[in-house]
């Protein structure tokens, strides 16, 4: 699994990831949208955007545990990408919902409100 938002280590629903292994940090290839919805990112597809995450080894039991948290198939779909240990899911949408983009692909270096 390729997570790039609360998921990741330190953040907010990191904790559904408990049992999986953390493999790596990965960034995707430069073909992404990733916007700032407030209190969580979305990655879309049609952008420019080389997305920061982690990779992560999981069993069925916690990919069907955020499939319920991340809304698939209603809110988000689910795709593999290529990583350096391999295909892993991401969570995705077809576009991005009006937010900030995020220019630099890194959640964990967006800027806060003042």
């Amino acid at each position: 699994m390729f997570v790039y938002g609360t998921l990741l280590a330190g953040e907010c629903n990191h904790g559904w990831l408990a049992g999986g292994r953390y493999l790596g940090n990965w960034t995707t290839a430069p073909r992404y949208r990733l916007v700032d919805t407030g209190p969580y990112p979305v990655l879309a597809l049609g952008g420019r955007t080389a997305v920061r995450g982690e990779v992560y080894a999981i069993n069925r039991l916690i990919l069907d545990q955020l499939d319920v948290l991340e809304g698939y198939p209603a809110d988000y779909g689910r795709v593999l990408i290529p990583t350096g240990w391999g295909r892993a899911w991401v969570y995705r949408r077809r576009r991005a919902p009006a937010a900030r983009l995020l220019f630099d692909g890194d959640w964990r270096r967006r800027p806060f409100p003042q």
